[in-house]
């Protein structure tokens, strides 16, 4: 079986390029511009759970971490095609990938670069 290859990964920024929105949101919407970091990504589903963005409301039971109980807010997963990497400008860009040579090693490695400004985004 074939992994899932994503254009986000842990950590990035990331900026929505649309607005999410819900009638059951508990919290308020985020317009599309809002940038945020990528908590968890979910490569099967194609989702990520962006900071701050598409909270929900969920009812807990009281256990030994949450002796009280009650309601917590939480960031619900959204797809990924709703979020764009951000470059070093702070402006959004698509990802491309290339093949860069190690010098010391002599061995290859793949890593993302941004197609707007050419950096690459992977350490």
């Amino acid at each position: 079986m074939r992994q899932n290859k994503l254009h986000v990964k842990k950590g990035d920024m990331v900026m929505l390029n649309k607005t999410i929105t819900s009638a059951r949101s508990a919290g308020e919407d985020r317009e599309k511009g809002y940038v945020g970091k990528v908590l968890k990504v979910f490569p099967d589903e194609e989702r990520v759970i962006v900071e701050g963005v598409n909270m929900r409301v969920y009812h807990e039971k009281p256990s030994q971490a949450n002796p009280q109980g009650g309601r917590t807010e939480k960031e619900a997963p959204i797809h990924v095609s709703n979020v764009n990497p951000v470059d070093g400008d702070g402006n959004p860009t698509r990802i491309g990938r290339k093949k860069v040579e190690d010098p010391e090693t002599g061995k290859g490695r793949w890593v993302r670069y941004a197609k707007t400004t050419g950096e690459e985004l992977d350490d």
